[in-house]
């Protein structure tokens, strides 16, 4: 983060340390003082009020504090009941075809961003950088697909289109038209209070960033909500997102071999990748989030596992090592919830914490690595933000079962140890977005290109040597909605047609496959649902991949196998996929830390079982290994000092929890102790390691520090 100060009229920057966050409504407390860089502090009216005490609370105790706060909701009673202006706004807020309005709480509604509305939070930013923030987060800019039907939307829509409403649930135009209004109303109020924030704390003395915590496109499209997504990297006020994938959203079921269930490290794996795809391009920094809870309430078992699928998922995209490590603390800390075989809801468990707070400190030691995911590169599925628009309601009866038709074309490489990676349309301009792409594949049946520039910037790429894969039977009723494609000149019955046309290709030619310049595409005329809801649907869909991956694309062998390892400087994060062509587990080798043991075993071999993941600490990976240094840790060290005989620091995690630390040092050490406020503490453990050099040093935490002296 760049925290600006004026000297002479002149905007002077320092540099500060941004990699890891939490959001926070609650003030501050011992018992969930997480330690990571940022705080950011929730909402201007949210735990009644206090905004700026609560700010001062956070950055009195070390944090940088920035502000994050809904677009389409939040504590706004103020602005809907009349409070602010004296004219109540209720009438705002999102109607469904039956009249009601879709609420997030109490008189507070999922709300359309009237002028009104957006200079009422303008009102709250402005408060923020006043109160001394150093950015700004607007949390999900979210419309609801089965919304647009109150007076509000109907006067934007003669404002936008300049004809009168249509219902979306009447046609397939309408439904497209709507999604698309929907899209443009928050692309244009995050601009404006985006540029607002600009301006005035420019005209302050500041630089105030801008971010927008978001779901994935995929979860977005999936749970039938419209947001800008990818078309905010482009303005010039944003400076990047929080991709906000979790056990929630990942736990949505997907097809594969003709069943329906949650495959959670698959689905999350594939929502960061696209939240990857939207911003590498463009060069915005993106945070990645993870919750070792959820929003719905479930047992604390069903928490952790996923939480260790999400957060592997996460780790396997060595391109970020910038982390929200977790979602309202206090919920998690001071939370009760389910436990198998007990009758009353039980706070965390000691042991959950523990592993919870040496994965998070973790992330505050994350490098970026260029090394890549084991097994073959260079394939991607093509997405758009128009996989919104089409999803709900449902016409002529064509449907798409849990997004079946992405999917489709991503689960099976996926549980083939492929790691597919997927492509944003809307950045097909940028020459970074392609570059290292050996075959894509595609289809329209769930989304459709916004512009036939689209389609330029793919045969160009084709021409050059790209392989495209195309799946689709071009039949669903949005093919025929008025767009690009079919006005103006256009008389394209589908927008593949006009993909095909600029490529020379003529289906009359009844042929599957056709040259074009230096490169090959494939036509299949299945829609890609049809790979994972038909029990082994995929097996001729990974033949015609490994066909073009091999054989038209050149690019070395087409590898299958269960797994995915990748070393990220000392740590090595692995997953093994159940379904997949073998049920052999992974083994690993090495002198290594579980990370994923709350007790941090040093181990020389890990077993990996299919539809499991793990989290290595690589001793031997360690750099200047003759220096005394804390290697993983269920705190944060400060103050760290080392002499010729001697390690000192002090570590801080929330109080009432239980910290566990495996040290690497010269010799094994002649004393140990930990000191709180002049007092000498119990260690719960106290032992060397002679073969790893490392010492395991347990006791209790607190928020304001252990003192800890090594010997030796």
């Amino acid at each position: 983060m760049v925290v600006c100060f004026v000297q002479n009229n002149v905007l002077a920057q320092v540099k500060s340390k941004e990699k890891t966050s939490f959001q926070i409504s609650a003030p501050w407390s011992a018992d969930y003082d997480v330690r990571s860089d940022i705080a950011m502090v929730y909402g201007i009216n949210d735990n009644n009020g206090n905004f700026e005490e609560r700010v001062k609370g956070y950055r009195d105790k070390g944090y940088e504090v920035q502000f994050m706060t809904g677009i389409a909701w939040g504590q706004y009673k103020d602005y809907f009941l009349g409070e602010w202006d004296g004219k109540n706004h209720l009438d705002e807020g999102q109607m469904m075809q039956n009249g009601e309005t879709i609420w997030h709480g109490k008189n507070v509604p999922y709300t359309l961003p009237t002028p009104s509305y957006i200079a009422y939070m303008k009102t709250h930013v402005k408060r923020a950088i006043d109160a001394g923030v150093t950015a700004i987060y607007l949390e999900e800019p979210e419309f609801w697909a089965r919304a647009g039907y109150g007076d509000a939307f109907k006067k934007e829509w003669q404002n936008y289109y300049g004809f009168p409403w249509m219902a979306q649930h009447e046609s397939p135009e309408a439904t497209y038209l709507s999604s698309k209004l929907k899209y443009q109303l928050y692309f244009n109020a995050l601009k404006e209070v985006f540029s607002y924030v600009k301006s005035y704390s420019q005209s302050v003395g500041k630089r105030v960033k801008c971010f927008v915590p978001t779901h994935s496109l995929l979860n977005y499209s999936s749970w039938h909500i419209v947001s800008p997504e990818a078309s905010l990297a482009n303005l010039d006020g944003m400076d990047g997102y929080i991709a906000q994938v979790w056990t929630g959203t990942s736990r949505e079921p997907v097809f594969y071999n003709g069943k329906s269930k949650e495959r959670v490290f698959e689905n999350a794996f594939l929502e960061y990748g696209s939240m990857v795809s939207m911003t590498a391009p463009t060069g915005r920094k993106i945070f990645f989030l993870t919750d070792p809870i959820e929003d719905r309430a479930r047992s604390w078992d069903d928490y952790k596992i996923n939480y260790q699928a999400t957060f592997t998922a996460e780790l396997l995209y060595p391109m970020v090592d910038n982390y929200e490590v977790m979602p309202w603390p206090n919920r998690i800390y001071k939370g009760k919830f389910s436990v198998e075989g007990m009758q009353e809801k039980q706070p965390i468990a000691p042991a959950y914490a523990t592993q919870m707070q040496v994965m998070v400190n973790s992330l505050n030691q994350m490098p970026l690595s260029k090394n890549k995911l084991n097994g073959s590169q260079g394939i991607g599925v093509l997405l758009s933000n128009s996989l919104m628009f089409q999803n709900y309601p449902t016409h002529q009866g064509y449907n798409d079962p849990y997004l079946s038709n992405f999917y489709g074309m991503a689960i099976p490489l996926l549980k083939h140890g492929v790691p597919v990676e997927t492509v944003h349309m809307e950045n097909l301009a940028n020459k970074n977005t392609l570059k290292d792409l050996k075959v894509l594949i595609m289809t329209y049946s769930n989304m459709k290109p916004s512009a036939a520039e689209n389609h330029v910037e793919l045969v160009k790429w084709v021409k050059n040597g790209g392989v495209l894969v195309y799946y689709g039977r071009d039949n669903d009723p949005f093919q025929n909605v008025k767009e690009w494609w079919n006005t103006g000149g256009n008389t394209f019955k589908a927008p593949s047609e006009h993909l095909f046309g600029l490529m020379g290709i003529s289906e009359s030619a009844g042929k599957s496959s056709y040259q074009v310049g230096s490169g090959k595409v494939f036509i299949i005329r299945k829609d890609p649902k049809e790979l994972i809801m038909n029990a082994n649907g995929d097996t001729e869909f990974i033949a015609t991949i490994k066909q073009a991956y091999e054989t038209e694309a050149k690019a070395g062998s087409f590898i299958t196998k269960n797994n995915f390892v990748l070393e990220r400087g000392p740590f090595t994060i692995a997953a093994v996929l159940d379904e997949s062509e073998s049920k052999e587990p992974l083994k690993l080798e090495g002198t290594l830390i579980d990370l994923f043991n709350p007790e941090l075993p040093v181990i020389h071999e890990k077993i990996i079982q299919p539809g499991t993941q793990a989290y290595l600490f690589n001793i031997f990976e360690v750099e200047n290994k003759n220096k005394p240094q804390i290697l993983a840790a269920a705190s944060r060290a400060t103050n760290e000092v080392v002499t010729k005989n001697s390690f000192t620091f002090i570590a801080k995690s929330p109080s009432n929890t239980n910290n566990i630390m495996r040290i690497l040092l010269p010799a094994k050490p002649k004393n140990s102790t930990a000191v709180k406020g002049g007092t000498n503490l119990s260690l719960t453990k106290n032992e060397w390691d002679e073969q790893s050099k490392t010492l395991l040093l347990g006791f209790e935490n607190f928020s304001e520090g252990v003192e800890v002296n090594i010997s030796w």
